[in-house]
């Protein structure tokens, strides 16, 4: 069987405003409500009349079902037709106008059972090297705990709490009211009791009734090798306490890594630039790098080029959840002195007349592009 049109469910034409479109959803949710309606088919129309409400009270669903008819309104969240919860729009509205609000309805907010404690965060700045080889830190964290004098019971030392006479013990207090569709029971949390179905007399002094006290901690967090900015390491049951009895929440600690004036990472490599001068880089030379892990040895060869990108393999960081590493990657920078003395000058002059540079001096080119030039010309 084939959907009706929306705006024929609603009786109302395709250009009404959101209070029209309002206005008649009411008026028919009056009419067929199942209470109130006994008809046969008073159920179904009435979930036709929702679906219809649902869709065409929203701005986008109702763009999608002006343009592309009962097949627009599907991929949308909830569903058209879903009854329920958040798939239900203006159903609370009825109910809120009738009924003081649907959530204080059976389930929703008593008897309420065991809860997780929240979670807490924890920001912590790291070196760049402890997170290369990992480390362990000592934090200071402030959070609510269980009292310890009155063992989160709220009551004094010798004293237990009692049934709330409120809700006696409920943890939830009805309410009756005569509408235009009968009469209906809410159920809401009892006010007294919270929903906790007790209450202490004497108050604990030290909490004060509250069961939680203020408390500071010390915790050592183990940070692992190869860990980057930005990643959390999660303390399971270092967060705030449960609710009746439910589990503790968890502590994130957040990383910040501080930046390393020489090294700079790269995914799992490390990157450094590596200044050499032009005669190291014209002639080769054995250089010492600096590492992670110590200074090491490297062989330049003759006639490296500036910006050449040199590999010192495993000497970067820790691949996460592996033994394995990455790499070194070292950039190599030809310094050009800014400053010559005379017989220098004289030097390079004559370096560039045996190559054949002998304008070298006379173009606008600086002497770093020059001395590259004519080396790399050189040795090409």
């Amino acid at each position: 069987m084939s959907k009706r049109d929306y705006y024929e469910v609603l009786d109302v034409p395709r250009d009404a405003d959101d209070n029209a479109i309002k206005g008649a959803y009411r008026r028919l949710a009056r009419q067929y409500h199942p209470d109130v309606n006994k008809a046969a088919d008073a159920e179904e129309r009435f979930k036709e009349i929702n679906e219809a409400y649902e869709v065409l009270s929203d701005a986008d669903r109702r763009a999608a079902y002006d343009r592309y008819g009962h097949a627009g309104t599907q991929g949308f969240p909830g569903g058209a037709g879903g009854f329920g919860g958040a798939g239900f729009p203006g159903f609370n509205d009825i109910f809120e106008e009738f009924f003081g609000g649907f959530g204080g309805m059976r389930g929703a907010g008593a008897q309420r059972g065991p809860a997780r404690g929240a979670d807490l965060r924890y920001d912590l700045e790291i070196t760049f090297q402890e997170a290369v080889f990992g480390t362990e830190k000592e934090i200071e964290i402030i959070r609510q705990e269980l009292c310890p004098t009155c063992n989160g019971s709220g009551a004094e030392p010798g004293t237990k709490p009692i049934r709330c006479p409120q809700c006696n013990g409920t943890g939830e207090v009805r309410r009756a009211q005569q509408t235009i569709l009968g009469q209906f029971v809410s159920v809401t949390t009892c006010p007294r009791c919270n929903g906790e179905r007790e209450i202490a007399t004497s108050p604990c002094a030290e909490c004060r009734g509250q069961k939680r006290v203020r408390a500071t901690r010390k915790l050592i967090v183990s940070i692992p090798a190869g860990v980057d900015d930005g990643m959390r390491i999660r303390l399971a049951n270092e967060g705030e306490p449960g609710e009746r009895g439910g589990p503790s929440g968890s502590l994130f600690v957040i990383l910040s890594v501080r930046s390393h004036p020489v090294f700079q990472r790269q995914e799992n490599d490390i990157v450094l630039e590596l200044p050499v001068n032009i005669v190291q880089a014209a002639l080769g030379a054995e250089i010492e790098v600096p590492t992670v892990d110590g200074p090491e040895r490297i062989n330049l060869k003759a006639g490296t080029q500036h910006g050449e990108v040199l590999r010192i393999k495993g000497k970067g960081v820790p691949i996460l959840r592996t033994s394995r590493r990455g790499d070194q990657l070292v950039v190599v920078k030809v310094v050009v002195p800014e400053k010559l003395n005379d017989k220098q000058r004289k030097l390079l002059h004559e370096l560039g007349n045996s190559l054949g540079l002998e304008s070298l001096g006379k173009d606008n080119r600086s002497l770093f592009e020059k001395i590259i030039d004519s080396v790399g010309n050189a040795l090409g």
